[in-house]
């Protein structure tokens, strides 16, 4: 009852790279759970610093019943300008507490775990809209850490391209994504330093970047039919979100923190741009079509850290990966 387990980094990543194909259906169950209301998900609160305002760190509280009945916490950070010390942008931990006494068991790092899910929701999204998993061609436009771990669960669910393009404004960075696109993942992969060339032709884009205000504002940047996963947010003009069918991950989050669903909320005074979410598009209660681009916005919900970091913590426990905290609470008892 009073066991306390820390799961490092090292432990977690190697668990995740073994189980990708599971995570994804942890992740879709997590957000059809959520759809039906088993779950708690407060908005996220934002701690940011007047002197680093490109800076936050950011606490996601959150609640999964559906059979999992965890509570806990994500506390991760984004520190943009790590990328210019050669360093993640991301570090994170999550605390897992048991449903019935509050107490927390458990302790991840957890920007393998905040990685994982926020590929296992793109690689999800993109098999659900567009109906498969094959396209000609994959555009990445951000050479992260984020985009790396979207193109490997794309691999691990079978996808099949004609072609990755890779955009990002160090060449040093895209070059360096290409290559492990050709050589470590096997799909024939190039770098183009236009952001318009990068994006004309592809059947599938994902957005993964820093980006903290819109930077695509040409209507004619994507294309009808166009399969466009908006993970970092922010990339996205709103009269582009107003021009396309547009599924969400939870639409009050969304409309928050100046996203850009949120910026096209203001901009038009209504959400009469939302298609759905992505739990009803698979329930099949909304549907999008061929004649205007199709956008996956996904805030990141607490819930899916709590599913997949007790996906790891399961496995940990079972491989001896988890290390045990002896007497990690000094009293156990009332008196």
């Amino acid at each position: 009852m009073y066991e306390f387990s820390v799961i490092g980094g090292k432990t977690a990543r190697e668990i995740i790279s073994a189980s990708r194909q599971d995570i994804v259906d942890v992740v879709r169950d997590t957000y059809l759970a959520h759809e039906a209301g088993d779950s708690v998900n407060p908005d996220s609160y934002f701690l940011r610093f007047p002197e680093k305002p490109d800076a936050r760190i950011i606490a996601l509280p959150a609640h999964l019943g559906a059979g999992a009945d965890i509570s806990g916490i994500k506390w991760i950070s984004s520190f943009p300008a790590n990328i210019e010390r050669g360093i993640p942008r991301a570090s994170a931990a999550l605390l897992l507490n048991d449903h019935e006494t509050g107490y927390p068991f458990a302790c991840l790092e957890a920007s393998q775990i905040s990685a994982a899910r926020t590929a296992a929701s793109a690689v999800l999204a993109a098999e659900q809209l567009t109906g498969g998993r094959t396209a000609g061609k994959l555009a990445v436009v951000g050479a992260g850490i984020i985009a790396r771990n979207i193109l490997e669960f794309f691999t691990s669910r079978d996808w099949q391209f004609g072609s990755v393009t890779v955009h990002d404004k160090s060449e040093e960075y895209g070059s360096a994504l290409a290559a492990h696109t050709a050589n470590v993942l096997g799909y024939p992969a190039d770098t183009e330093h236009d952001l318009a060339a990068a994006l004309a032709g592809a059947d599938v884009v994902v957005l993964a970047t820093t980006a903290a205000e819109p930077y695509i504002l040409d209507p004619e940047a994507f294309a009808p039919g166009q399969t466009v996963l908006n993970i970092s947010l922010r990339d996205i003009g709103p009269e582009l979100i107003e021009g396309a069918y547009n599924i969400l991950d939870d639409v009050e989050h969304c409309m928050k923190a100046n996203t850009s669903p949120h910026l096209a909320e203001q901009k038009y005074g209504d959400r009469h741009f939302v298609t759905g979410t992505l739990a009803q598009f698979i329930k099949g209660e909304v549907t999008t079509g061929g004649d205007k681009p199709v956008i996956f916005s996904p805030f990141g919900l607490g819930v899916l850290d709590l599913a997949v970091g007790l996906h790891v913590f399961r496995a940990a426990r079972a491989s001896g990966g988890a290390v045990e905290i002896a007497d990690f609470f000094g009293e156990t008892t009332r008196w």
